[in-house]
Parts: C-alpha cells; sequence; structure tokens
C-alpha cells in the first residue's frame, strides 16, 4: 500500500513538473493600455483616402503609420457624417520589430464631431512578433483642422514562444 502511494506520489509531482514547463510553441499573451497621436500625411504620399503617422506608448511603444483602405457611408441619414472604414497599421517597436495590424472601425467625418473608434486585429509581424495575434480597441478623436489624431487603447497582443 505505502508502495503505491509512492508511486502516485511520484507520477504526480512529474504531472505538475511537465505542467510548469511552457511547451514549445505555447501562446504567450500581454495585456496592453496606452495612448497614441498621430498627424495626418501628405494625399500625395498616401495610397488611400486617409493616412496617418505617429507614436504610440504604454503597452506598445513605438511609431506607426496607418493607411485608410476603404470608406463606406453608413446609410443612416440620421447621422450622415458618419462612416465605416477598413485600413492598415504597422507599428514599429522601440528594437525595430514590426507589428500588422488590420484595422475595422467607424469615423464621424467633418462637420461632424470628429470622433472615432477603431479594432486592429493584429495578423504578425517581424522578429519576435512573427507570429503575433490579438487585438487592440482604440477610441480616439480626429482634429481635420489640425490634421491630428489622438486617443486611448485597450487590448491583447499574444505571441508564438
Amino acid at each position: 500500500m505505502k508502495e503505491s502511494r509512492n508511486i502516485v506520489s511520484a507520477g504526480f509531482a512529474l504531472f505538475l513538473m511537465a505542467a510548469m514547463v511552457i511547451p514549445v510553441g505555447a501562446q504567450r499573451c500581454k495585456p496592453l493600455v496606452g495612448s497614441f497621436e498621430a498627424e495626418v500625411q501628405p494625399a500625395d504620399t498616401c495610397p488611400g483616402p486617409l493616412c496617418t503617422a505617429g507614436h504610440v506608448w504604454g503597452g506598445i511603444h513605438g511609431s506607426y503609420r496607418f493607411t485608410m483602405d476603404k470608406i463606406i457611408p453608413n446609410g443612416e441619414p440620421e447621422v450622415p457624417t458618419i462612416s465605416f472604414f477598413t485600413g492598415h497599421s504597422i507599428i514599429t517597436l522601440k528594437g525595430g520589430d514590426l507589428l500588422f495590424g488590420t484595422d475595422t472601425g467607424t469615423i464621424d467625418l467633418p462637420p461632424g464631431q470628429g470622433g472615432f473608434a477603431s479594432l486592429i486585429t493584429f495578423t504578425g509581424g517581424t522578429g519576435a512578433m512573427e507570429n503575433a495575434t490579438g487585438q487592440i480597441r482604440l477610441r480616439g478623436e480626429f482634429d481635420p483642422v489640425a490634421g491630428t489624431t489622438s486617443g486611448d487603447y485597450i487590448g491583447t497582443v499574444c505571441r508564438t514562444e
């Protein structure tokens, strides 16, 4: 009886040690909270309807570029200035790695109030971010007179180890 308890105890100890080792290929996720600000880029350097470039800090530190690919009116006569958009972001992290994202969102264009909300879904990158996944949710303000955007974000980025 004592011998069988020792075998069970040894088996349980091996199970615990195996559970504490992170398997190869496991995802590590990091919560992200932070802020961003950017400037609208000149139309002659922008391949889409709107491009911005700026800085991001907090959970992600670096610079970024956003290119709007499509803008679609919402079809509601009560709020004609609000449109849906899609686009792509490239974030250059402090260490030089890139993080790629696909943007979807809503923006209130002039003469509207300038608010916007966006969901960026991470689709990979370079270096340590090669297999990055996750999402951040942005909310912000677009000031067409100043040519700026600013706001905050919250979400998660995951990398395969």
